[in-house]
């Protein structure tokens, strides 16, 4: 049965990083983009289900893989402290500061070395409407399936029915996908690099 949604399990660790990179460029793959393939998912992947694997699911495709998930916080300030303390520190002995590399140059392995060393913070107006946030991922082989909604559907009974995200503004698909799940943008809250929603507030 294709989109079986299922907890996370520590083994599908390998396969979130995958995912992370092939939906990494507004939705689409993002290998060519990446020198290490890594990187992507140790931002916005991995520390979610190191620290929160009772709010991670994932669902898999027709032949069992693992193509799809959603990850989260209840807490967001609390996983930005975790992850302060437990989770950049190591990841910065890998990858180098680039700041001093101009925001204009700077690869896509460049940037998220640079977030690795200079995390950004949710704006406060944005934790203040809901503290909960997530990243939800599919592969093309469940998109369109109502994979994405049933996904929401768990996570969002997981927390409690209120969240918050930030989708990239060029990625069009992701915030149809949203609007029509019911989620509604959070007006005049920056940076303009990110279009802010809320649900269930």
């Amino acid at each position: 049965m294709t989109g079986v949604i299922r907890p996370y399990r520590r083994e599908d660790l390998s396969a979130l990083y995958e995912i992370c990179l092939k939906t990494g460029d507004n939705g689409a793959d993002a290998t060519h983009l990446y020198a290490d393939l890594r990187i992507i998912g140790e931002i916005y992947a991995a520390p979610y289900a190191t620290f929160e694997p009772a709010h991670a699911f994932v669902a898999e495709d027709e032949t069992g893989a693992v193509a799809g998930y959603i990850l989260g916080t209840p807490d967001t300030r609390s996983f930005e402290a975790r992850c302060a303390a437990d989770w950049w520190p190591a990841l910065r002995d890998r990858y180098g500061d680039t700041a001093d590399v101009p925001s204009e140059r700077r690869t896509r392995d460049e940037w998220d070395a640079f977030h690795i060393h200079h995390p950004p913070a949710v704006p406060q107006p944005v934790v203040n409407a809901a503290p909960a946030h997530l990243h939800i991922d599919l592969l093309p082989q469940l998109q369109g399936r109502g994979v994405g909604r049933a996904l929401m559907d768990r996570w969002l009974d997981a927390v409690g029915g209120r969240a918050h995200l930030g989708c990239q503004p060029a990625n069009h698909r992701a915030q149809r996908f949203y609007e029509r799940y019911g989620w509604r943008r959070l007006e005049g809250v920056g940076p303009k690099s990110v279009v802010w929603m809320t649900f269930g507030v």
